[in-house]
């Protein structure tokens, strides 16, 4: 079916052609762009909305998807307009309403052949929320349990290799908001709760890129306190598993300047955290 152009629209709307407009009725009661999506088929509203993406046009190709679904829920073509939806509200940014189409299409469509893709959607769409450390990380938290759900729910899919990388990125930032607040504490030399962040670190995320400073900050941190023991462990497992990093170069110069040198102790805790680092 052709569809109407908007001047077409106006004037069924004026005249109050087919009886759904009387004449007390002003152009603006009308949703002209409504009246144009309910006149064409599904299909065509479908390859429509296509032909505006491959364009360009992701608001009005997510109008369209979002019609089609509207108008034919649970139906196979509402079924692919929420997919399609889904991405068109991630390409524009709007990531919030991304996961809320992609969540609807999940809690509809559990095991359709494109759940796997609109996890992994919903997924990026928390990936793009996620902040400076300094600020909350709320959506990393989410980035991993979404993209959690791709790894375990759907591991044939080839969206797997980019869930875990989104989701070693997301642990990263946690592990660093624990660091930022860590050295906080220990700028103001609130030594047991800095020691507590950078334990965090060590024992929960130490697989990421902070866990060098975290040994680092713990050798700093308990050599201040005087507990000179566990310095020099956090320094050892420091040194066992980085031993070219400059974390450990600062370490070994801070132990030697009060004459000692690393040495792991085997009942620390740091020690029993240090056998599950990435460098051992």
């Amino acid at each position: 079916m052709r569809s109407l152009t908007r001047a077409g629209l106006l004037s069924i709307a004026l005249f109050g052609i087919g009886f759904g407009v009387t004449a007390c009725q002003s152009d603006k009661d009308i949703d002209i762009t409504k009246l144009g999506f309910e006149s064409e088929s599904a299909e065509m509203l479908y390859n429509q909305g296509l032909a505006n993406m491959k364009a360009g046009n992701m608001v009005e190709a997510s109008r369209k998807f979002d019609s089609i679904e509207r108008q034919n829920p649970f139906t196979e073509w509402g079924r692919k307009a929420l997919v399609m939806s889904t991405f068109a509200k991630y390409r524009m940014g709007r990531n919030d309403d991304a996961i809320a189409t992609g969540n609807r299409y999940l809690n509809q469509y559990p095991r359709s052949q494109d759940s796997a893709y609109v996890q992994y959607l919903v997924g990026l769409s928390y990936s793009k929320q996620v902040a400076d450390v300094t600020q909350d990380q709320k959506a990393a938290n989410n980035t991993i349990s979404a993209m959690t759900k791709v790894v375990n729910d759907y591991p044939d899919s080839e969206y797997v290799e980019d869930a875990q990388a989104k989701i070693r990125f997301a642990r990263d930032q946690l592990a660093g908001k624990e660091m930022q607040i860590g050295r906080y504490y220990l700028e103001r030399k609130e030594y047991l709760a800095a020691i507590q962040r950078f334990r965090v670190v060590v024992e929960q995320y130490s697989n990421t890129n902070q866990v060098e400073e975290a040994l680092a900050r713990l050798t700093e941190t308990y050599y201040r306190m005087g507990i000179v023991e566990e310095a020099q462990t956090a320094a050892a497992v420091l040194g066992r598993n980085y031993p070219d990093s400059q974390w450990y170069d600062d370490s070994y110069k801070l132990l030697q300047s009060g004459g000692v040198q690393p040495r792991e102790n085997k009942g620390s805790w740091i020690s029993r955290a240090g056998a599950k680092l990435i460098g051992a």
